[in-house]
């Protein structure tokens, strides 16, 4: 973990441990993926920022085996557009309850939830991350959440956060720098 180290920040040895774990990283979208402000254009259009490193580092999960959903409370096209750019299998939008679609996921990978990471940045997100193997707030998530999640990320949502978790998982699984795609 000392590659972690280096990139991002100290990280115990407890959750090193829950990191090499890992099967399925659960992410939430506003907040996570960007940077939780939502654009309105005078049309009606909504707009969001994605960071394509956030891409690469999902890509490389998956080419890894690692699982990856995202459960988010908001319905969007271009959320539904940017997680299948990135071969996100599992996309769950309009969750007002998000247990309801862990729950599903458990069941239909037929996981553990100690083999689960999860990843957001509100008080919604804590209805599944406080059942998760490793509960990660983004660096500027609701000081609840960093203050009860195993670890919080050096980086904020929308701005390299989920990459930091990928690189993270993968180090911990000795999988870093084996991925050869591209960050769409």
């Amino acid at each position: 973990m000392d590659l972690y180290r280096q990139l991002y920040q100290a990280i115990s040895d407890t959750n090193a441990s829950r990191a090499a774990d890992i099967k399925l990283l659960i992410c939430d979208v506003d907040g996570v993926f960007s940077d939780g402000r939502i654009y309105l254009g005078n049309q009606g259009e909504e707009l969001k920022a994605f960071h394509t490193r956030d891409g690469y580092g999902i890509k490389a999960l998956r080419q890894a085996g690692i699982e990856v959903a995202v459960i988010t409370g908001r319905q969007s096209a271009i959320v539904e557009q940017r997680m299948k750019s990135l071969t996100v299998p599992y996309i769950y939008q309009g969750q007002e309850n998000k247990t309801a679609a862990f729950q599903a996921l458990l069941a239909e990978l037929q996981l553990d939830a100690s083999q689960v990471a999860y990843i957001g940045d509100d008080l919604a997100d804590w209805q599944v991350m406080q059942h998760c193997g490793l509960a990660v707030a983004v660096k500027d998530a609701h000081p609840y959440l960093q203050k009860h999640a195993h670890l919080a990320t050096s980086l904020p949502g929308g701005f390299g956060a989920v990459r930091e978790l990928c690189d993270l998982l993968l180090i911990a699984q000795q999988r870093f720098l084996q991925f050869d795609g591209s960050s769409s």
